[in-house]
């Protein structure tokens, strides 16, 4: 399952030994409730490889403008705690799977 992270734990996330994915959504996004069962498997398959996450821009605004997040879904994927690929729209698994299977 996909963790969820807040504008206070982001930080403490981004510390993973492990490549990071957050999906950046939101409840009203269309586009979003179709990804959303895209990154839940993408978390159960990459358990105990990378860590998968989900921020909520409506309620994690500080994370959101921090990295720009204009278009939802937006997701990044971290390693070493810097920006190392980035999706924005929605993506089929295959894609996001390979994008964070390079940077395991």
């Amino acid at each position: 399952m996909a963790l969820e992270i807040t504008d206070s734990s982001f930080q403490e996330v981004l510390k993973s030994d492990k490549p990071v994915l957050v999906d950046f959504w939101a409840v009203w996004c269309g586009p979003c409730r179709t990804l959303g069962p895209i990154i839940e498997e993408v978390a159960t398959d990459f358990e105990g490889k990378a860590v998968v996450g989900k921020v909520d821009v409506d309620n994690n605004q500080e994370i959101s403008m921090q990295y720009g997040i204009r278009n939802i879904p937006t997701v990044l994927i971290f390693k070493g705690g810097e920006v190392v690929d980035k999706i924005v729209g929605v993506a089929p698994k295959e894609v996001i799977a390979e994008k964070l299977s390079a940077h395991l």
